[in-house]
């Protein structure tokens, strides 16, 4: 019998098949206006997708970017108005991108926008990062790419961050001049000089208004508007809480200094503790103890509606600990031992289940890692020759002029400062120049280690071992959204990240079926990889 005539029963498909159709549009971007201005990258992006498209035999129906647009953020216009343009046509069976951060670099979310994009029949494809996207394999690897743009990222916000606390340190404000102040020398990478300016000058008089008649603030702001100076009262209070105005610094990146600034004060110390006094005429002086063992949660929790940190108390009565929100009128207070269980929930979702994964995904990840970092690995072996050849050049000059007698003092002092100058400049780029290999998969094997035990380790380590594994996954600590009772999570540590998000893929990875799943990429991350330790830095 002719089966064909049974081809009504056969079952249709469900969703769309991914990259049914052989027709793609083109995404390429840059990060600034700077790259837009000065380099050819756009132009090199068009070119590789072109090229890849035309090898693939893909019709490439429109082109969108372009243009500079930071990933941090997935609200970027022209990738926004790509993903609408997508979604609403049935056709198009590829999103081309010259590498997988250009698409996105904000990790999970870059992800799930990809793995939403696959289930409308739409895969994300890098014309340099050549990966199989319909299997699980290449997924995972996909996944791993969109982890470590984003690694990348915070690599680069740590780094600028380091800048700006040095800076800070030195007396230097960084970041926007506050009101009645200019800075006469912007620009990236120059010393500001903030001078002050005739709305300053107004606002000194306010400040003197109030420490001498102790004027109230609606008053103070009413006799500024009739000298032309139209501000509010409420900014008003904010201004004369600011520090900066008597020469000094506070930043919340570097919490507990206060260093005295290079720029002109605007009142004298004494004036602003005065008003300060003012202000605080019948607080009540609160002190919050830090340390406590039945509390390792205290300051590292934060209200998801204010951001104010949780403090603790005890009820001595019942021997019961709570944290509460130390902001001013709050009545957020949640029980120790409930909210440590939802803590270990959330460190579930960072934890490997069976340690059998464990070789596998060190594999995937040191090997997903060295090709991720091909470039800073050859800047590093260059370096290293480089150096070596400079410290044979220093030791060749000493002999010449120490035992052979060969060279006189003065040509041994023209000499060696130079050579001493360009090897510590070797060695500087060394140390900052990429990921240290040799003990690179030893480092990921021991965190995929820590995360086979991470409620088991947090629950019975002492106050020191708590924190430091709070830290170590949740750089930044985490929020408490007390309304609905959950424990929400800033910035997760990226090794974790990805356990957490390709918790799914876990039973289908077996031993030695993904040793080496990479193709070679773009250098990405120039500073290098720095995996976690159990140090907290508290």
């Amino acid at each position: 019998m002719n089966l064909e005539v049974f081809d009504q029963f056969a079952k249709r498909e469900k969703g769309r098949i991914i990259g049914k159709n052989n027709t793609a549009v083109i995404y390429t971007r840059v990060s600034s206006k700077e790259q837009f201005d000065k380099n050819a990258s756009l132009s090199t992006q068009l070119k590789y997708c072109q090229e890849y498209a035309l090898r693939k035999e893909l019709e490439v129906l429109e082109y969108f970017g372009g243009t500079y647009e930071s990933a941090k953020s997935d609200e970027r216009r022209e990738f926004q108005r790509m993903l609408k343009y997508v979604k609403r046509r049935k056709n198009i069976g590829y999103i081309i991108v010259y590498s997988y951060d250009r698409f996105s670099r904000t990790g999970a979310n870059g992800a799930y926008i990809s793995e939403q994009l696959k289930k409308q029949g739409v895969a994300v494809i890098s014309a340099t990062q050549e990966i199989d996207v319909t299997t699980s394999a290449g997924t995972f690897q996909e996944n791993l790419y969109h982890m470590f743009s984003h690694f990348d990222n915070q690599v680069r916000r740590d780094k600028s961050i380091t800048g700006m606390r040095e800076k800070l340190r030195r007396g230097h404000w960084t970041g926007a001049y506050p009101f009645g102040y200019t800075n006469t020398n912007p620009g990236k990478g120059k010393t500001p000089n903030f001078v002050i300016t005739n709305e300053g000058r107004l606002l000194k008089q306010a400040f003197l208004w109030k420490a001498n008649s102790n004027m109230s603030h609606v008053e103070i702001a009413k006799r500024l508007k009739e000298k032309g100076l139209d501000i509010n009262a409420k900014k008003l209070t904010d201004l004369f809480r600011n520090p900066f105005y008597c020469g000094l610094i506070v930043n919340s990146l570097i919490p507990g200094e206060v260093i005295q600034g290079k720029h002109e004060a605007l009142i004298s110390k004494e004036i602003f503790l005065k008003i300060h006094n003012l202000l605080h005429e019948g607080d009540t002086p609160k002190k919050y103890s830090y340390d406590d063992e039945n509390l390792p949660l205290k300051q590292f929790v934060r209200s998801s509606v204010c951001g104010t940190p949780y403090t603790g108390f005890i009820v001595k009565k019942k021997g019961l600990y709570y944290y509460k929100n130390r902001r001013k009128g709050s009545r957020e207070s949640r029980s120790a031992k409930k909210l440590h269980e939802e803590f270990i929930n959330v460190l579930n979702r960072y934890t490997i289940a069976d340690k059998k994964y464990i070789e596998p995904l060190t594999d995937i990840i040191h090997d997903t890692l060295l090709a991720y970092n091909q470039e800073a690995l050859n800047d590093q072996k260059r370096l290293t020759k480089e150096l070596a050849q400079i410290g044979e050049q220093i030791n060749t000059l000493e002999r010449r002029y120490v035992v052979l007698n060969e060279i006189t003092k003065s040509q041994y002092d023209l000499f060696m400062p130079e050579l001493k100058a360009k090897q510590r400049e070797l060695e500087m780029k060394l140390e900052n120049s990429g990921i240290n290999s040799s003990n690179l998969k030893k480092s990921v094997k021991m965190a995929l280690d820590y995360a086979c035990n991470l409620p088991y380790l947090w629950k019975l380590g002492d106050l020191e071992t708590k924190r430091a594994i709070q830290y170590m996954v949740f750089p930044d600590g985490i929020v408490y959204d007390f309304k609905n009772k959950a424990v929400q999570t800033f910035r997760v540590n990226e090794i974790f990240g990805t356990i957490g998000s390709f918790s799914g893929n876990l039973k289908e990875i077996k031993n030695g079926k993904f040793h080496s799943i990479c193709e070679k990429s773009r250098l990405v991350t120039p500073e290098g990889f720095k995996p976690p330790t159990l140090r907290a830095e508290i």
